[in-house]
């Protein structure tokens, strides 16, 4: 099997080998200075602030997503949130949950978000931007320093969905002044799904420990007064966590953060050229490192028959798309363990794929 998909993702062999391992029980001294050290590393490879705190929470993307939001955020704000794709959206529902105000900023799929975009709302009142840094559903990169300097002319919270982008995209939490940063385990970081991270500034620190929050599971300041001494308030992925450490090690032999985004950056840009003369178009203006979203220029053909031929017929996982984009985009991931080679096979395939009658629509 050859995974191509945008998480989970191709897993080294280090990390499954930990995976074999018995789990060991974890209110322990030796567990929290795992938990201590991976806070410190992740802090490091985001460059926070010394003060920033790092949170880790057994759940996927979107219980980070949306504990990050109901702890920062009360019906007393007003949030902008950019809509440019399915996760996107999924902030919107969120906040509708919770009833907090919000207005959406929508950017055709694909398309990237523009100074013009963002002047009708300069100084009308609004206390916090929340963005996908990379809309995975469209693998479309938005400006953070377009984001950054209007929050901060604005003195908005900026709250940043780096499910996709950490790692793979540039992300500098003090430079951009970035309040909250999530990812999760299944992307760049190439671990199991099951946990996620986030990253929370002092302003957005206060801000929690200042509001009163109605959820048990996703209160973080459960979280955060546990973490100081390494710990989580209910049992975590331990094996999970476990995995981390380990990567995070590896990542800081090797570079630390900027050595990973260039080998994003390299498979994006190998498997990019290899595609040039496949008939294949980039759905997204501004694609991030992490993935190259494509569309089929003989629209009698369908992405989504083209994603099940490669996986039925060559061991070869693609991502597909749902809804409107089912049969026009998928996507080719450019995170965990997969080199030159294995994007040479994945063009042999889609070269073979794409001239099969089995893929029209």
């Amino acid at each position: 099997m050859l995974n191509f998909a945008v998480g989970p993702v191709m897993m080294g062999q280090s990390t499954l080998n930990i995976g074999l391992e018995q789990i060991p029980y974890f209110r322990t001294e030796n567990f929290s200075a795992v938990m201590k050290q991976n806070e410190r590393l992740f802090k490091s490879f985001l460059n926070a602030p010394e003060n920033a705190r790092a949170v880790f929470m057994t759940g996927s993307g979107t219980a980070s997503m949306e504990a990050a939001v109901i702890n920062t955020l009360t019906k007393n704000d007003r949030a902008l949130i950019v809509n440019g794709g399915s996760f996107g959206a999924r902030f919107c529902e969120i906040c509708s949950v919770y009833e907090i105000p919000y207005t959406q900023i929508n950017c055709d799929c694909g398309k990237t978000l523009t100074d013009a975009q963002l002047l009708p709302f300069e100084n009308k009142g609004y206390t916090a931007f929340i963005v996908n840094l990379c809309e995975t559903s469209t693998g479309v990169l938005y400006d953070l320093r377009l984001i950054s300097d209007f929050c901060k002319r604005n003195g908005l919270l900026l709250i940043v969905d780096a499910v996709s982008a950490f790692l793979c995209d540039s992300l500098d939490m003090s430079k951009r002044q970035i309040d909250v940063v999530i990812t999760g385990s299944q992307k760049a970081l190439a671990l199991a799904p099951g946990l996620s991270l986030m990253c929370f500034s002092q302003r957005a620190v206060d801000r929690i420990l200042a509001n009163e929050q109605k959820s048990f599971y996703f209160d973080l300041k459960k979280y955060l007064k546990d973490g100081e001494r390494g710990q989580t308030p209910f049992t975590p992925a331990v094996g999970i966590i476990l995995q981390l450490n380990n990567r995070f090690k590896e990542i800081e032999a090797k570079g630390g953060a900027a050595a990973e985004i260039a080998a994003a950056r390299h498979k994006a840009e190998y498997f990019r050229a290899a595609i040039k003369d496949l008939p294949l178009e980039i759905f997204s203006d501004n694609p991030s490192n992490a993935v190259t979203s494509l569309t089929l220029n003989d629209k009698s053909k369908s992405a989504y028959k083209l994603f099940e031929l490669l996986m039925n017929e060559y061991g070869i996982w693609l991502c597909p798309n749902g809804g409107d984009l089912k049969d026009k985009v998928f996507r080719v991931g450019h995170m965990g363990a997969l080199n030159d080679a294995d994007y040479d096979l994945l063009v042999d395939a889609l070269k073979k794929g794409l001239r099969s009658e089995k893929i029209k629509k």
